[in-house]
């Protein structure tokens, strides 16, 4: 049941949407602590004129500072994009928010994201339907950002020629995500939480095979920083903790309703916000936020721009459909896999597959921690081995190889439930 608390700001929804500027500002303030503002431009331009594709770690190219600047930059300009639509800043945005800062980390930013919104708004014009009810994948879709990059400053174009092939492009892939999206939901059934991944993981696909087609192939890179733990700790811990104390002020210094977040699947659509309320979700937020990086920091692992936009994406799908119950027995099953197999657990391509892997959660939160292990241990092997597809193009990796999994573990463990339920109603009788 919704909590009347969400109206302590006087304004209901004006207060989410404040709570985004917060944020934006907290990540623009924390990269001048690390950076000099000439340093963050200097940064930001590197960032900008980056190919961007898997895995292109921002702190690395453009600094501490530079990275964290265009996150709460494109935090920015996303929340003042769905303001502008008039739109209730409702659970599914939240997420799309957070993960577009996530990704603003490695491979996100505003050159590489422009066209696939233009393509997306122009769809809505021809459907002759509202851009509000596009939002999604207009966020969502700028997954496909590092095809816009690659095409204009990856290959041996004239700078002139690859921006405009690559703002077409952009258009093109921006145009056709929404009818896509909508297909493909149906899928995994909804158990993939990052569909749009696995439709930009297919787009991807195709527009590989086209350039490998013309000669031009696609490297996928594995640029990331290391040896900052201390301090982005600091900043994580101190953001999740400020995420936290605000929703437990504003759920009246409790945590009444929490319960009913954490017996809820997470199968798409699992708005928490509509469902439960802003307050509660809040906490549901700030927990995800420090459980995604205390993982990292348990198992060994670097705090860089990857695993901190796995964090952010954690926090911001606590808003829809993940939470404790739900997301550690995937954490579990990729330990396992990583304990068994040749894979490091400490690198950062493992971390990720741990932190976006709780796409997945839905499994785990309908048909048991069991099965969110086998989930966990099913996705290490697969996300390892399908980035190639798509050449690193699709920075939703996880989420297309999520869809896989879901799309063949689902009939199998219906078809074991459906078993057990004969079974039980056989014994009774």
């Amino acid at each position: 049941m919704k909590n009347n608390i969400d109206k302590y700001f006087g304004f209901e929804n004006y207060g989410r949407y404040i709570l985004l500027y917060l944020l934006a500002l907290y990540l623009i303030i924390v990269s001048l602590i690390f950076n000099t503002p000439y340093e963050i431009f200097s940064g930001i331009k590197e960032i900008v004129f980056s190919p961007d594709n898997l895995i292109t770690d921002y702190m690395e190219v453009g600094d501490i500072g530079g990275a964290f600047f265009n996150s709460g930059f494109m935090i920015l300009i996303s929340t003042l994009m769905i303001q502008k639509t008039g739109v209730e800043m409702n659970g599914t945005l939240i997420a799309a928010v957070f993960t577009v800062g996530g990704f603003s980390f490695f491979g996100k930013n505003l050159f590489n994201t422009i066209p696939i919104t233009v393509g997306v708004f122009l769809y809505s014009k021809f459907e002759k339907t509202n851009f509000s009810s596009y939002l999604l994948p207009a966020l969502f879709g700028s997954a496909l950002g590092p095809l816009v990059g690659e095409l204009a400053f990856g290959f041996d174009f004239p700078i002139v020629k690859g921006i405009i092939v690559s703002y077409i492009a952009g258009i093109i892939v921006g145009f056709v995500l929404p009818p896509l999206s909508q297909a493909f939901l149906r899928f995994h059934q909804g158990f993939n939480l990052y569909n749009v991944g696995f439709t930009a993981g297919i787009v991807g696909m195709f527009a590989t095979a086209v350039l490998k087609m013309f000669n031009k192939d696609v490297a996928i890179v594995n640029i990331v920083s290391s040896g900052n733990n201390k301090e982005l700790s600091i900043v994580m811990y101190l953001l999740f903790g400020i995420i936290l104390l605000i929703g437990f002020i504003l759920n009246s210094n409790k945590i009444k309703g929490y319960k009913e977040i954490l017996d809820n699947t997470g199968q798409l659509i699992a708005d928490f916000v509509h469902l439960y309320g802003f307050p509660v979700t809040l906490i549901n937020m700030g927990i995800m936020g420090m459980i995604g990086t205390s993982y990292v920091l348990l198992v060994g692992g670097d705090l860089n721009g990857p695993t901190i936009g796995g964090i952010f994406t954690i926090c911001g799908f606590a808003a829809f459909g993940k939470h404790p119950k739900n997301t550690i027995p995937i954490f579990l099953g990729v330990i396992l896999a990583t304990s068994l197999n040749i894979y490091d657990s400490k690198s950062t391509s493992s971390l990720l597959a741990a932190l976006f892997g709780t796409t997945l959660a839905p499994i785990a939160g309908k048909y048991g921690i069991l099965a969110g292990i086998i989930a966990g241990f099913c996705h290490t092997a697969v996300v390892a081995n399908v980035g190639y597809l798509h050449g690193g193009m699709n920075l939703y990796n996880n989420g297309f190889s999520g869809g896989f999994i879901a799309a063949t573990l689902v009939p199998i463990f219906d078809s074991i439930s459906t078993a057990i339920r004969r079974r039980k109603v056989t014994n009774e009788k």
